[in-house]
C-alpha cells in the first residue's frame, strides 16, 4: 500500500562534490577591452565578464559562423574536402585579408577552410560560401537561420567575412555560444584553429593569434580586426580535463588583446574549478510512481552536469529537488518529472530537469483500481 504524499516534494541534499583546495575570496578582475567574457566550456558557467549583451562588431571573428556552415556541409556530404572550387571573380577580387586564390589556378575545400580558418582569407570565404549556396547572400541568409538556432539573439550576419557593415553585429555572449558549437559539434574540424601556419600559392601566412606561441594549452581559436571593431580574440585553452572559453572584443592593439585573453584564462584557471556532479542517466533518485506496472520511477539527468566553483566553496554547495505528485504511469525514458536546482551559498547557480531514466508501463487492473481508490485521500 503506498503512502499518501503531498502534491510538491522537496528535497535536500549535499551534493558528492570533489574535495578543492581552500582559498582566498575570489578577487575580482579587470580587462581593457570594450566586452569580453569567460565561461567554462563543460558547466556553461560565467566566470567573468563585461558587457556581454551588449552589440558588437564582429570583424574576421564572423569567420566561425562562416566556418560552421561549411563543416555542416560537410558532415552531410553536401560538399567533399578534395573538391575543386571553381574561383569567381568576386572572390579573386575581395577585399582585406586574402589566402590568394586565382581564377586560374585549382583550389579545393580542404585548402580554403585552412586559408579561411589560419589566413583569414576573406577571398576563401566568398568561394566557399559560392559552392555551398551558389551565392554569399543566400550563404548569408543560412549563417543567420543558424545563429538563430543556436541561441544567438544579438546577432545579424550581413556578410561571410566581416567587413563592416551597420547591420553586421553581435555581442561576447552570441560568440561565445558559438565557439562552444564549433569544439562540440565538429571535433574532427576543431584542431584546424591550432595550426601555426599555412602556404598556399607559395605564400606562407602565421596564424595571428599569438597565443598560439605563448601558452602550450591554446588551441585556438581566431583573430579579429577592424578599425571600426578594434582588435578582437576568441581562445580556448584546455589544461588537464578543463577547458575555458575567453572572448575579447575592441583591445587598443594586437598585443593587448593576447595579454588581455592570457589573464582572463589564467583567472579561470587559477581561482575556479571544474567538477562533474553527474553522469548522464546516472540514478539520483527514486520517485513513487502511481498506476504503473512497478511502485517506484528512477530518475535523473539526461545530461553530464558539471559545475564552475570558486576553490574553497565545494562545501557550500547544494541542491534542491522538487517533483510533482501523484505520478502517474505510463512514463516514458526522457521524460520530465521534476526540476533540481543548484545554490552556492544560497544564491541560484543553475537549475536542470529531472527526468525519467526508464519506461514504465501502466499496471493491471487491481493495482490500477487500488491507487485509484488511495488518490481520492492526496
Amino acid at each position: 500500500m503506498k503512502r499518501l504524499l503531498p502534491l510538491l516534494i522537496y528535497l535536500v541534499v549535499l551534493l558528492p562534490v570533489l574535495p578543492v583546495p581552500v582559498s582566498a575570496q575570489q578577487p575580482a578582475i579587470s580587462i581593457a577591452a570594450k566586452a569580453y567574457m569567460l565561461s567554462d566550456y563543460q558547466s556553461g558557467q560565467v566566470l567573468a565578464s563585461q558587457n556581454v549583451h551588449e552589440r558588437v562588431e564582429p570583424a574576421s571573428l564572423t569567420k566561425l559562423m562562416t566556418a560552421y556552415i561549411v563543416f555542416s556541409a560537410l558532415k552531410q556530404n553536401r560538399i567533399q574536402l578534395d573538391q575543386v572550387v571553381p574561383v569567381s571573380n568576386k572572390a579573386w577580387r575581395m577585399i582585406g585579408s586574402r589566402m590568394f586564390i586565382e581564377p586560374n589556378k585549382e583550389v579545393t575545400v580542404e585548402e580554403l577552410i585552412r586559408g579561411m580558418i589560419v589566413q583569414s582569407g576573406n577571398d576563401a570565404c566568398i568561394a566557399l560560401a559560392e559552392t555551398i549556396a551558389g551565392s554569399e547572400e543566400i550563404f548569408v541568409q543560412m549563417m543567420n537561420q543558424e545563429a538563430q538556432r543556436l541561441g544567438m539573439k544579438n546577432t545579424h550576419f550581413m556578410n561571410t567575412t566581416g567587413l563592416p557593415d551597420p547591420n553586421h553585429y553581435t555581442s561576447v555572449h552570441d560568440l561565445t555560444l558559438l565557439a562552444a558549437a564549433i569544439i562540440r559539434d565538429f571535433p574532427e574540424f576543431y584542431p584546424l584553429y591550432s595550426l601555426k601556419e599555412y602556404t598556399y600559392n607559395n605564400i606562407t601566412q602565421p596564424n595571428r593569434n599569438r597565443l598560439l606561441w605563448l601558452d602550450p594549452h591554446v588551441d585556438g581559436m581566431k583573430t579579429g580586426w577592424t578599425k571600426s571593431a578594434g582588435y578582437c580574440l576568441i581562445t580556448s585553452a584546455k589544461r588537464d580535463k578543463r577547458r575555458l572559453i575567453s572572448v575579447i572584443m575592441g583591445a587598443k592593439s594586437a598585443n593587448a588583446r593576447s595579454m588581455e585573453s592570457q589573464r582572463l584564462l589564467n583567472y579561470g584557471f587559477q581561482f575556479y574549478d571544474t567538477v562533474h556532479l553527474y553522469k548522464k542517466g546516472e540514478v539520483l533518485t527514486s520517485i513513487e510512481l502511481w498506476k504503473g506496472a512497478q511502485d517506484v520511477l528512477k530518475a535523473g539527468f539526461n545530461n553530464d552536469v558539471y559545475f564552475s566553483i570558486p576553490k574553497g566553496q565545494a562545501d557550500n554547495l547544494k541542491a534542491t529537488m522538487a517533483y510533482k505528485q501523484p505520478l502517474i504511469a505510463p512514463i516514458t525514458v526522457g521524460q520530465e518529472v521534476g526540476t533540481v536546482k543548484f545554490t552556492l551559498n544560497g544564491q541560484l547557480v543553475e537549475s536542470y530537469p529531472l527526468v525519467a531514466l526508464e519506461d514504465v508501463d501502466l499496471g493491471n487492473f487491481i493495482g490500477r483500481a487500488w491507487d485509484s481508490f488511495m488518490l481520492l485521500f492526496n
